[in-house]
């Protein structure tokens, strides 16, 4: 019996070339936003700029949608598994840990995703923020007991 086939989790070809094709379509949107350049993010957030406001609140409803909406219409996700759901618990990391992201945000008008994909423009600059990024996901790792 071939077990790998019983692992929701292993990663098939179907399912890499379904997450590069989503990655590319997500890199692509948030290029078109222009949410790649940090003088509009900051434009946005500072509410100069509320072209942004549509593109969240347009993302944001359809991930709403996908997550309630998916495991009511589809017995099963299309590429196999199940629909997982994973409850939210908020306590002093999470507080303080989206306080910090929203200072850097609001500071450097860089969000890792846009970040990321700034780079695919390149934009080099972005590479400062990527590095800030990477450290404090590795100072939250080594400080982190779970």
């Amino acid at each position: 019996m071939n077990t790998q086939n019983l692992n929701p989790h292993t990663l098939t070809r179907p399912k890499a070339l379904m997450t590069l094709l989503a990655g590319a379509l997500f890199g692509f949107g948030l290029s078109l936003a222009t949410m790649v350049q940090p003088e509009v993010v900051i434009g946005f957030l500072l509410f100069k700029d509320w072209g942004l406001m549509l593109v969240m609140g347009g993302a944001a409803g359809l991930a709403m949608l996908a997550y309630k909406g998916f495991p009511r219409w589809l017995a099963r996700p299309l590429l196999g598994g199940q629909f997982l759901t994973q409850p939210a618990r908020w306590n002093r990391q999470t507080v303080i840990g989206s306080a910090i992201f929203g200072i850097g945000w609001g500071l450097s008008g860089v969000c890792p995703g846009p970040a990321i994909a700034a780079l695919g423009t390149g934009n080099t600059d972005i590479l400062w923020a990527l590095s800030g990024i990477v450290l404090g996901g590795l100072v939250h790792g080594l400080t982190t007991q779970d």
